[in-house]
C-alpha cells in the first residue's frame, strides 16, 4: 500500500492530478478514478467492456447530469491520487482522468451483473483520519497557488465563472474581482471565506467544472455556409439542417432545448421584418421582454410550455443571430448554455445564409419558417385608424372572446369600447403607433348610387397588405329604414368586415359590417351594410374619442385613393 506524502507536496501533486476531493467533513475512504463519460449507454457499456480488459476492477455507473460514467477502482483515497498520477503519466487512461465519489455516481450499468444502486461507503469502511485530514491555512494555501501556471490560474477563473461567481476577464490576474468570485465561491461551499482557495479547494473547484461541463459536451462550431462561430452543447443537440435564414441543431433527446442559428444578407427592412416574423413563431411565446434597436434586437418569451431567447444583430449588411428553444424549469442549464453562446457567438465570414429575399413579404413569410411552428391567430379581420397614436376601429366580431387582440401583427391592444348591437368596438394600443393616414369622416349626405371604396385584410392574415374592393351605395338606410345602416352592392369577403367604407373624396361613410342574415332572411349575393358615420360618432360620444372631419371634397385620383385607404387600414387579429 501506498504511504501518505507531506500534505502541501500531495496538494500540489492532487491539483495537477485533477483531483476531485470533498471538503474536509465529507472525505471518503474508497474512490474511484473517472476514465471517461459518455452521454449513451450502449456507448458506454462498450467503453467500459474495454477498459476491463486492461483494469478488472472497471465499473459503470450513470451521473447525475444524464451521462454514463466509465470508472476503475475503488482505490483507498491515500492512494487514489498517486494512482492517478502514475496512470496518466504512463498513457494508460486519459489524461483528463480524475478521482470520483460514491456521491457523484447513481446506478451501477456495468459489469451488466453489478447491483442497480448507488455504492454507498460503510461506516466500517471510512478512515477517521481521512474525515478528519486538515486543510491548507490561508499562508500555505498562497504559497501552493503562486506555483500555478498562468493557464492554472485562467482555468481557475473560467471555472469561478461558469459558476456565476466572476464576471471580469480572463487573464489569470487575480485582482479584487478574482478574489471577490473566491470568497463567494467559498461562502457557497459553506467554508471560510478566505478569498484565496486551498488547494483542496481549486481541485474540487476544477473537477466540478469538468464533470458539469462534459454533460453539455461544449465545442467551438464554425459553420462556414452561415459565417458563423460560436461555441454550442454538442452534448446535448446536433446538426439537423438549413432552411435559410435558419440552421437547425436539434435536441438528441426529449429533455435538451434546441438552438437555432440565423444568417441572411439584408438591411433594414429585412432586420424589421426578421424580427416581425419571429413574433408570429409558436416557438417564440408572447409574454415577456423584448427590445428592438436600428442594429439589435432581443426576445426574451416565456409561455408554461416553453422558454426563448432570441438574439440577432444588423452588421455590414449580414443578419446574425441565434435562438434558444427550451422548456421551463431548466433555468440554471440554459444560463450555461447562453452564457457559451453570448461569450463566444461571431461572424466568422461575410458568407451568410441567402433566402434570395430583399425584404420580408407575405411570398417569404412561409419559406423563412420552414421547420418552426408559426403561431396563427383564430380570425384576423379589418380595422381603421381614427387617431393619431393608433386607435382602431373595427367590428365587435374581430374582439369576441379573444384572449389576446393585437393590430398588425405585433402591436397587443386593449378593447376599451364594444358593443355587440352595433357591432363597433373601439381598440387602443399598448404602445403608441404612427398610421400613415388616419381616418377623416364625412360630414354631409351620401348620395345614393355613388361608389364607394373598402380597404380590407380579404384574406385575413395571408396577405402582407389589404385589398382595394369596389362598389356602390345601394341606399343610406337599412332594409327596415335604420337611419343609422347603409346599404352597400360589392363583393366582400369575412376578413374585409370592419374596414372603412369611403367615398370618392377618401372620406369615411361607414364601417363595413360582417355579412349575415337579416331578419332571418338570407340576402341576395353582394348586398352588405355599413354602420353609418353619423352612428359611429354618436356611440363613440361616452368613449371621449372626437372623430376628425374630412376636409378635402374633390374626388381623388386612382393613386391617392390607394394610399389613403391602405394607410388607415390594420390588421386586427383574435389569439386564443
Amino acid at each position: 500500500m501506498f504511504k501518505p506524502l507531506a500534505l502541501l507536496a500531495l496538494c500540489v501533486l492532487l491539483l495537477s492530478a485533477g483531483f476531485q476531493p470533498r471538503p474536509a467533513a465529507a472525505q471518503e475512504a474508497e474512490v474511484w478514478l473517472q476514465v471517461e463519460a459518455l452521454p449513451d449507454l450502449a456507448t458506454a457499456s462498450e467503453r467500459a467492456s474495454a477498459f476491463a480488459t486492461l483494469f478488472p476492477e472497471t465499473s459503470g455507473f450513470q451521473l447525475r447530469s444524464g451521462w454514463y460514467a466509465v470508472v476503475i477502482g475503488p482505490y483507498p483515497a491515500d492512494e487514489a491520487a498517486i494512482r492517478l498520477e502514475a496512470l496518466t503519466r504512463e498513457g494508460q487512461i486519459p489524461p483528463d482522468s480524475f478521482i470520483a465519489y460514491a456521491s457523484d455516481l447513481d446506478g451501477r450499468f456495468w459489469p451488466p451483473e453489478g447491483a442497480l444502486v448507488a455504492p454507498e461507503p460503510t461506516e466500517a469502511t471510512v478512515a477517521p483520519e481521512a474525515i478528519q485530514a486538515p486543510d491548507e491555512t490561508k499562508a500555505e494555501a498562497r504559497d501552493s497557488e503562486a506555483i500555478l501556471t498562468p493557464e492554472e490560474r485562467m482555468d481557475l477563473q473560467v471555472a469561478l465563472q461558469w459558476f456565476g461567481h466572476y464576471d471580469g476577464a480572463i487573464d489569470g490576474d487575480y485582482g479584487p474581482g478574482t478574489r471577490k468570485s473566491m470568497t463567494a465561491w467559498q461562502e457557497a461551499q459553506a467554508a471560510e471565506p478566505t478569498g484565496v482557495l486551498t488547494s483542496r479547494q481549486r481541485a474540487t473547484l476544477l473537477a466540478a467544472y469538468r464533470n458539469e461541463t462534459a454533460s453539455f459536451g461544449f465545442e467551438t462550431v464554425t459553420d462556414e455556409d452561415a459565417g458563423i462561430t460560436v461555441t454550442l452543447p454538442l452534448g446535448l443537440v446536433a446538426f439537423d439542417s438549413y432552411s435559410p435564414p435558419f440552421a437547425y441543431y436539434t435536441p438528441r433527446d426529449a429533455t435538451a432545448p434546441q438552438i437555432v442559428l440565423i444568417s441572411q444578407p439584408g438591411d433594414q427592412s429585412t432586420f424589421f421584418g426578421l424580427y416581425d416574423i419571429l413574433q408570429s413563431m409558436a416557438q417564440v411565446p408572447l409574454e415577456g421582454e423584448r427590445e428592438r434597436g436600428e442594429k439589435v434586437f432581443r426576445i426574451k418569451g416565456t409561455s408554461a410550455s416553453t422558454d426563448t431567447t432570441v438574439f440577432a444583430e444588423l452588421k455590414d449588411g449580414k443578419i446574425k443571430g441565434w435562438m434558444l428553444i427550451s422548456s421551463p424549469g431548466s433555468a440554471t442549464r440554459d444560463g450555461r448554455i447562453l452564457q457559451a453562446i453570448e461569450g463566444s457567438f461571431a461572424a466568422a465570414s461575410d458568407k451568410a445564409l441567402d433566402p434570395g429575399m430583399i425584404a420580408m413579404s407575405g411570398d417569404t413569410k412561409a419559406g423563412l419558417v420552414a421547420g418552426l411552428e408559426v403561431r396563427k391567430p383564430r380570425l384576423s379581420r379589418t380595422g381603421f385608424f381614427i387617431t393619431p397614436e393608433g386607435g382602431v376601429l373595427t367590428t365587435s366580431e374581430a374582439v369576441d372572446g379573444c384572449t389576446r387582440v393585437t393590430i398588425d401583427r405585433a402591436t397587443v391592444a386593449k378593447v376599451t369600447f364594444s358593443d355587440a348591437y352595433s357591432g363597433l368596438a373601439l381598440l387602443t394600443p399598448d404602445t403608441a403607433l404612427a398610421p400613415r393616414k388616419v381616418a377623416e369622416f364625412a360630414n354631409g349626405a351620401e348620395r345614393k348610387g355613388s361608389e364607394i371604396t373598402v380597404a380590407g385584410y380579404s384574406y385575413e392574415d395571408r396577405l402582407p397588405a389589404p385589398v382595394l374592393t369596389f362598389g356602390t351605395l345601394e341606399d343610406v338606410t337599412g332594409l327596415n329604414g335604420e337611419a343609422g345602416l347603409r346599404r352597400l352592392a360589392l363583393q366582400a369577403l369575412p376578413g374585409d368586415a370592419g374596414g372603412a367604407v369611403l367615398d370618392a373624396s377618401g372620406a369615411v361613410i361607414g364601417m363595413l359590417l360582417p355579412a349575415g342574415p337579416q331578419g332571418g332572411k338570407q340576402l341576395p349575393q353582394g348586398t352588405f351594410f355599413a354602420l353609418s358615420a353619423a352612428e359611429i360618432a354618436r356611440l363613440l360620444t361616452s368613449s371621449g374619442v372626437a372623430l376628425l372631419p374630412a376636409e378635402n371634397q374633390s374626388a381623388l385620383s386612382p393613386i391617392a385613393m390607394t394610399e389613403t385607404a391602405t394607410g388607415m387600414t390594420a390588421l386586427v387579429s383574435c389569439w386564443d
